[in-house]
């Protein structure tokens, strides 16, 4: 089933014609000619029936006795094959907002997911003939395709790999629903315009722990920067006392001194300092 275009022509030349095809049918009639005259005004009557006005951004499907023949997409005024079913389906831009999804990620965690899906209808004979409702259609193979989504990635990232995750990478993940969704739909003639992930949250058991599991992760990685950094000014410190200045350290001077920069810079609170005098020679 592949949309095609139907016999149509411009509605105000066709209703002059019908007009005039009337006019000579009841001339006809009325002269003594009643079988031409009626075949005449039967057809006028067939074909204005056949008059049917598209809006913009719609369309006009035809069936002729139960089979498709043909479509109208341009907007305005039409004359086209009488004796025609036609059904009205809309080409504009349409926004479907998924419900609240509890789907477990990558990991077994429980998440709750939500997207916005925006189509339109490109193939107006898939679209009424292929699948029962396509607008329901839509919406079911959306979710089914969040859920199948969703599954594969996990929702965080806690250690240094590199893998993508739904926190971190929803564009990547609006383009994989998408390419995913569009797969199931070609079959209903829509065609998905844009994706985007509207909701992204860990269900509501297993929210506290993960936050507490972030702020954790958020921590170690804050002492280790500090961490890193402590060790690289004790070392210039060191290479400079020696380079600089005549003083050689013991090594356990240079402990001592490492211990005491180390928790000086690392201690969140101000550091007390404690002067040296030396022992007392009696």
């Amino acid at each position: 089933m592949e949309e095609k275009n139907v016999f149509h022509i411009n509605g105000y030349l066709g209703l002059i014609l019908v007009l005039v095809v009337l006019a000579g049918g009841v001339y006809l009639s009325v002269a003594g000619v009643p079988v031409l005259g009626g075949l005449l005004v039967i057809i006028a009557v067939l074909g204005a029936s056949s008059l049917t006005i598209i809006s913009p951004n719609q369309s006009k499907v035809l069936t002729f006795f139960g089979r498709y023949i043909g479509t109208i997409r341009e907007a305005g005024l039409y004359l086209t094959v009488p004796l025609t079913n036609k059904s009205t389906v809309s080409l504009r831009v349409r926004n479907f907002n998924s419900e609240i999804l509890k789907v477990n990620d990558l990991q077994g965690n429980p998440v709750e997911i939500a997207a916005v899906i925006v189509f339109k209808v490109v193939d107006t004979s898939k679209a009424l003939f292929s699948v029962e409702d396509y607008e329901q259609f839509v919406e079911i193979q959306s979710e089914s395709a969040i859920r199948h989504v969703a599954s594969e990635y996990a929702y965080d990232n806690f250690g240094d790999g590199k893998e993508l995750t739904l926190r971190s990478n929803p564009t990547e993940v609006s383009n994989h629903l998408t390419e995913e969704l569009q797969e199931r739909l070609n079959v209903a003639g829509v065609e998905i315009i844009e994706t985007r992930l509207t909701h992204l949250a860990y269900a509501t058991e297993i929210a506290s722990a993960m936050l507490q599991r972030q702020q954790s992760q958020a921590i170690l990685s804050a002492r280790k920067i500090i961490v890193e950094g402590a060790v690289s000014i004790t070392e210039g410190a060191i290479e400079r006392l020696a380079a600089e200045t005549n003083l050689e350290l013991t090594d356990s001077q240079k402990i001592q001194l490492i211990n005491n920069m180390m928790v000086t810079i690392i201690n969140e609170r101000g550091s007390q300092p404690v002067i040296n005098t030396g022992k007392m020679v009696e």
